[in-house]
């Protein structure tokens, strides 16, 4: 496990800093199209969905066992749901920033934003950390579902403040800011479950991960993913990461 340690903080540092794709796109773009938000989002949430039951969850089982497992899952999606309810949030497309005014409103929307978003990141990199200890492809997985929805993440960041400052390098700041969570929650992991890393503890934490990944997809991702108004994509989205999941798990075992 240790021998994955250096993959580990660079998937989580891409993952987090994915956020910087979506501070470009909201430059550039000011919105992504509803299509396609709406479709990605549910994919993504249906990787997550996906990797948390079969990968994270039933390795934990075999880890420590059925019953401490599943506490290890509610655990960390109260977790989670503490974490959502003390620093709430808000994604572009719940709320549309531009209509803030005046401009120091709308500032200090993006920047609440961004701290919001920062402290959500944190235990996502320690989602994404550990579950390359567990498995490189594993972690890989995470990653690229925990990329894809940090893009929003991004939208929602940049859109406001330069919005309010004219100024794309604030943004872009900003924006790389809230993803650098990601990275450092992976660096504390490390530095403080490593040295108390058994297959009980690594079971725990599996556990946990893949309880605050269901809680995030199921709280966050596809409610967004329908407030974009497809009423049919974020299923057919959800569905298409599952499968994509489920096969590219069978192709890598």
């Amino acid at each position: 496990m240790s021998s994955n340690i250096g993959i580990a903080l660079l998937l989580t540092a891409a993952a987090g800093l994915s956020t910087t794709i979506g501070s470009l796109i909201g430059l550039v773009m000011q919105k992504p199209g509803a299509r396609f938000m709406s479709f990605v989002l549910g994919f993504s949430a249906g990787v997550m969905i996906m990797v948390s039951f079969v990968e994270l969850l039933q390795g934990s089982i075999e880890y420590i066992g059925f019953l401490p497992a599943n506490l290890g899952f509610f655990a960390g999606i109260l977790t989670m749901f503490l974490v959502d309810y003390l620093v709430p949030h808000e994604y572009i497309g719940q709320h549309d920033f531009r209509q803030i005014e005046p401009n120091g409103k709308l500032l200090r929307a993006g920047l609440l934003v961004a701290l919001g978003i920062g402290i959500h990141n944190f235990p996502e990199g320690m989602a994404t950390f550990a579950g390359t200890l567990q498995d490189v492809r594993l972690g890989g997985a995470i990653a690229v579902a925990i990329a894809i929805h940090n893009i929003p993440e991004g939208i929602a960041v940049s859109a406001p403040v330069y919005a309010a400052t004219h100024s794309r390098s604030k943004a872009f700041l900003w924006s790389f800011l809230s993803g650098v969570a990601e990275p450092v929650g992976a660096a504390i992991a490390a530095l403080i479950l490593l040295p108390f890393l058994t297959p009980t503890v690594l079971g725990w934490i599996l556990a946990a991960v893949a309880g605050i990944m269901v809680f995030i997809s199921l709280d966050e991702l596809i409610p967004l993913s329908r407030s974009f108004g497809r009423e049919h994509l974020p299923i057919v989205g959800v569905i298409v990461g599952m499968v994509v999941m489920v096969f590219s798990l069978w192709m890598l075992k």
